[in-house]
């Protein structure tokens, strides 16, 4: 199995369930209320831990109770903590998660701890990101840092995986630059992109764009119908979703994105059959509430 870095966030989510969204000035009852451990870079680690990669983490909490949760709830999945930095005067990074009953759910996140650790902790678990296979990030948390780890990765030949979420406007070059693989979704695909995905056709123009920046593999995630893939200078297609009923969404593409990259090679050679994995993977977290509660673990998926 490979050694995957995740740089990125700690969060401890609050989840409501309602029976439908609430509309602007509208008090509702909720069915269920209840506390878990997320942060899509937390996410992404337990996935990829739970399908039995090694996996270390990068990134920051607070000296609050919150941070001490995530830390234990972390060190329980055995990811390597190294990594993470405790910080005085910084509140934990928390998202507070709206469930609705088709599954649907509305996300608010304080970032807190998130966006204040630095590029020179980066560099001082640069031995981390040099012994992995992939390092994997999102932009819940400082993007000066994010550059910085997907430099010294590139430095020695470490893949990078970019999910850019939730979506910015403007995505600095000098990372894009330093990117081997990205995995947006549609919506963020037309953010990136400004190409608005509807079909097949549309989907293969945003990926040579994002090819012309120097990415080497796009894959788009399509919700129900599953993801598409291309490879620069070589093939693409779309690897089909297992159709299930979902009752939550929630960490859905965490989940796809590291259970993938804990069989993915380096040279992409697998690329179709991680993504079958990774979608397997996913098709069981939406079934299921909470975050990394949702999460499968690797015995579930053979």
């Amino acid at each position: 199995m490979n050694t995957v870095t995740v740089i990125g966030s700690i969060n401890l989510d609050r989840t409501i369930r309602v029976k439908h969204m609430p509309k602007p000035g509208e008090t509702i009852h909720t069915k269920e209320t209840f506390s878990a451990g997320g942060g899509k870079g937390a996410n992404q680690a337990v996935a990829a831990r739970r399908s039995e990669a090694t996996t270390h983490f990068i990134g920051a909490i607070g000296t609050d109770e919150a941070g001490k949760t995530m830390a234990e709830l972390l060190e329980q999945e055995e990811i390597n903590l190294q990594g993470v930095a405790t910080l005085e005067n910084q509140a934990t990074g928390q998202a507070y998660i709206i469930v609705d009953d088709a599954g649907e759910n509305s996300i608010m996140i304080h970032a807190g701890a998130n966006n204040a650790f630095t590029p020179e902790q980066v560099r001082q678990n640069k031995a981390i990101i040099e012994k992995s296979d992939f390092i994997i990030a999102q932009f819940e948390s400082a993007v000066e840092s994010t550059i910085e780890a997907f430099n010294l990765a590139k430095e020695v030949g470490v893949k990078t995986i970019l999910n850019p979420a939730p979506a910015l406007e403007n995505v600095p070059e000098e990372l894009l630059k330093v990117t081997d693989m990205i995995i947006p979704n549609e919506t963020e695909t037309e953010i990136l992109t400004g190409i608005s995905i509807t079909d097949e056709e549309s989907l293969k123009q945003a990926a040579a764009h994002l090819h012309q920046l120097g990415i080497e593999v796009v894959i788009i995630t399509i919700g129900s119908k599953g993801a598409f893939y291309s490879i620069k200078n070589s093939k693409n297609g779309i690897v089909p979703a297992f159709k299930v009923n979902a009752v939550d969404t929630t960490a859905a593409g965490d989940t796809f994105i590291g259970a993938m990259s804990s069989m993915l090679a380096t040279d992409f050679s697998n690329l179709e059959e991680a993504i079958t994995y990774g979608n397997k993977a996913s098709s069981l977290t939406v079934q299921r509430f909470g975050a990394q509660p949702s999460i499968p673990y690797k015995q579930e998926l053979n």
